[in-house]
């Protein structure tokens, strides 16, 4: 099992940002994970929010061994080009360590707030749709084209091609049946979900339904959730042991309010019990 720590660039100066992601990778988390938002999405008031796919890339250069990504990047934020040149760049500046993580986005207000185009649900689900193809396609570095039914290309080529081949690793977000299922079946690496290990027992076998039916091996795409560090160290335990029973194999663990004690402790005492180590 691989964890990865939660540093939601909120509400915080920059600099405690760096110092989080390196404290984690200290400890020997798999992964660092901000978020993709502009406002800050907890707590009460103005705060400081710092660009996602900007952040990762000031990471890379100040880290060495952790990955990098942002759980999820909206697709209502960034035409997938911009985002598939974006990508690139942090992969390079990473060596190889971004974990590329889409979703169809959610936070109606921001949008809102910031003249933002939040467009219904099925156009958005199209968004994605349309962005996985394009930026698998624009990843191989070849000339290319596709007309989807939000987005084209028209004989479009990026250079350099990502360090990770094929491309970074995909990850979608979510947990409707109707669309992102699908869509996980069809492309994911990883999925990235949420709800009780009973829950999630039951969507993961449809995710493997979907898979077979898409010609995918199930077991090449990875399950991933969330897990707080919060409760008790037993009950922490034994909800990261009923995920794993569940098929999940990777946690993103929440910075917990406790601080920095509390996730050396769990990276100390509890992390290894299931990582092996």
């Amino acid at each position: 099992m691989r964890f990865g720590i939660d540093v939601a660039q909120q509400r915080m100066e920059f600099g405690e940002i760096v110092q989080r992601v390196r404290f984690g990778e200290a400890l020997g988390f798999d992964g660092a994970w901000g978020f993709d938002h502009f406002v800050p999405m907890y707590g009460e008031g103005p705060g400081n929010c710092f660009e996602g796919m900007t952040t990762l890339a000031a990471l890379a250069s100040a880290t060495s061994t952790i990955r990098l990504g942002l759980l999820v990047t909206g697709v209502t934020y960034r035409h997938p080009s911009v985002l598939a040149a974006q990508a690139v760049t942090v992969d390079h500046a990473s060596g190889g360590r971004l974990e590329l993580a889409l979703g169809a986005a959610w936070y109606d207000a921001e949008h809102r707030q910031l003249g933002i185009e939040f467009p219904p649900t099925g156009r958005r689900f199209d968004r994605l749709e349309d962005a996985l193809e394009m930026l698998t396609r624009l990843f191989t570095g070849e000339v290319v084209s596709y007309r989807g039914s939000q987005f084209t290309l028209d004989n479009a080529q990026m250079r350099p091609v990502p360090v990770q081949q094929p491309h970074p690793p995909l990850w979608i977000g979510g947990s409707g049946r109707r669309r992102t299922l699908p869509l996980v079946a069809k492309w994911a690496d990883m999925w990235h979900t949420w709800g009780s290990p009973e829950h999630l027992s039951v969507l993961g076998a449809e995710v493997d339904r979907l898979a077979e039916a898409a010609g995918r091996d199930p077991a090449s795409i990875g399950r991933a959730s969330s897990l707080s560090l919060s409760a008790s160290w037993d009950e922490v335990r034994s909800e990261a042991a009923a995920m794993r029973d569940a098929g999940i194999d990777y946690l993103v663990c929440g910075w917990p309010g406790e601080g920095r004690a509390r996730v050396e402790e769990f990276a100390t005492q509890v992390m290894p019990e299931f990582t092996g180590d």
